[in-house]
């Protein structure tokens, strides 16, 4: 056990989808030739004025209401000053005391990428305001960089966290339920690739009992691997130095790292680097924008927002737990993704046992589109095709092996499950004749079995049972024949 406390919180930027930019009507897409998809307006042109999109300040009420946050009726934009190429005006849109959305909570729990499992608890949100992004620099080799200002004017969500996350794997597991909500929602895609989500993460160490240590912020995190394994080194690379400092200050109390940086993840070196050293907010010079009037948001506007709110992540789950009746694990792997969760929902409403669904979409199903490149919405399967198969199971008509047999049919071609399993000779045989010929069959081939149960020995007769099996060619019914065996037998 370590003698630091470790304090995370986490600044999540994640790009809204819309049609266009946040304060003008260029296209908000990625891939676009470099710039093409900017005008006078998002390059900062003198005498344009900018004008706020609808369509975005949905986007972040919805995700301030899928958050638990609370709605602001009354806010505004400000602007931040600071000077880099990747800001063609100089100065950001954004917002500073006055946001859209504050006090949320990002649920946690699962297993972290170290493999321990986490407890279920909520992280505080601190906030979610809107301001636009800046363009993508590109450096080449130390000889010269280029600016695309495509992206610059994206809409972008910044979500704070509340510094309420002790580990890498808690905040691993943040960051993987801000996804999932942003997805659920449609509110982003979060393609780590594309930059729709990025995140800075704040770390400090101190000893329990006294106050907080010096804040290290490391910048531009952009794959839920690198935000695990750089605060994995910092946590050590900080306890290292807090050691060296204990004792050290002039009355023989514990010394502080001496300087807030800003730091970066290097992947090559597996550690840490300075960037610069910290800004504090009155670097940036905010002041509220005077080019865009306050946004003013009615109870009636909220509501109608509420309506259009789609379930979020944890709905799922809880819907899962305690009326699917199936287990908090199942329930996390089965609300990874929308499609997933949507496709479990429909199809475990339908069966009597929901568990039934569950166990084939985490096993079978699951190790399919492992082994393949198709997603759950590309194949051909159908919610009603499981529900088909558990029902069919369940009258005793096909054995849960054939479910293997089945799904790769049914993804590739669709169809009506009990023809398929009737044409590909899965149907169970129920004839009592049939059966108790192949249970002579295998009571006569198999004396040593025979002798082995009638001395007690009750693992003999899934032996015999297997021999039955084998003979029928899977299709007798597993149900009906150890009671005919055991009958026999006696």
């Amino acid at each position: 056990m370590s003698k630091y406390e470790v304090i995370i919180g986490l600044e999540i930027h994640v790009q809204a989808k819309t049609e266009s930019k946040v304060f003008c009507s260029c296209k908000n897409s990625f891939g676009a030739p470099s710039n093409s998809s900017v005008c006078p307006i998002c390059l900062g042109h003198p005498g344009v004025l900018p004008v706020v999109n609808r369509e975005a300040i949905h986007q972040i009420v919805k995700a301030g209401l899928m958050t638990d946050s609370d709605i602001a009726r009354y806010s505004k934009f400000d602007r931040k000053s600071y000077f880099y190429p990747d800001q063609p005006k100089n100065y950001q849109i954004t917002q500073f005391d006055l946001p859209f959305c504050a006090n949320g909570k990002i649920p946690i729990g699962g297993k972290g990428l170290s493999g321990e499992m986490i407890e279920p608890r909520d992280i505080g949100m601190e906030r979610i305001h809107l301001e636009e992004d800046v363009g993508k620099s590109v450096h080449y080799s130390g000889s010269h960089s280029t600016v695309d200002y495509n992206r610059a004017g994206v809409p972008l969500l910044e979500t704070v966290s509340m510094p309420q996350m002790h580990s890498a794997d808690e905040a691993y597991a943040y960051v993987q339920s801000l996804q999932q909500i942003m997805r659920f929602g449609g509110i982003s895609d979060c393609d780590q690739e594309k930059g729709q989500f990025r995140c800075d993460v704040n770390i400090s160490l101190h000893k329990p009992g006294t106050p907080f240590g010096t804040k290290i912020e490391i910048k531009n995190l952009n794959s839920t691997r690198h935000i695990w394994l750089s605060i994995n080194h910092e946590i050590e690379r900080q306890t290292e130095i807090l050691d060296d400092l204990e004792g050290t200050g002039p009355n023989g109390e514990d010394g502080k790292l001496p300087d807030q940086e800003t730091r970066r993840w290097n992947d090559a070196r597996g550690e840490t680097v300075v960037m610069r050293i910290k800004e504090t907010a009155d670097d940036y010079r905010y002041f509220p924008e005077p080019d865009l009037p306050p946004v003013v948001l009615t109870d009636a506007q909220i509501d109608a927002f509420k309506a259009e709110m789609p379930m979020p992540p944890k709905a799922y789950r809880e819907k899962f737990v305690n009326e699917f009746k199936i287990t908090e694990y199942d329930a996390h792997v089965l609300t990874l993704d929308k499609s997933t969760a949507d496709f479990f929902l429909a199809a475990g409403s339908k069966v009597k046992k929901p568990k039934a669904v569950a166990n084939i979409m985490m096993n079978q199903l699951n190790a399919l589109l492992s082994d393949g490149e198709k997603s759950l919405d590309e194949t051909k399967l159908e919610p009603d095709h499981l529900v088909q198969m558990v029902k069919l199971v369940e009258a005793n008509k096909i054995q849960k092996n054939a479910y293997a047999k089945l799904l790769p049919i049914l993804m590739e071609e669709g169809g009506d499950v009990e023809k398929i399993a009737e044409a590909k000779g899965m149907i169970v045989e129920l004839d009592t004749g049939a059966l108790e010929a192949w249970v002579d069959e295998a009571i006569a081939n198999n004396p040593k079995a025979v002798a082995e149960y009638k001395e007690g020995k009750q693992n003999a007769i899934q032996f015999l049972m297997g021999q039955v099996m084998r003979a029928s060619k899977g299709k007798a019914a597993a149900p009906m024949v150890i009671p005919m065996l055991k009958k026999k037998l006696s």
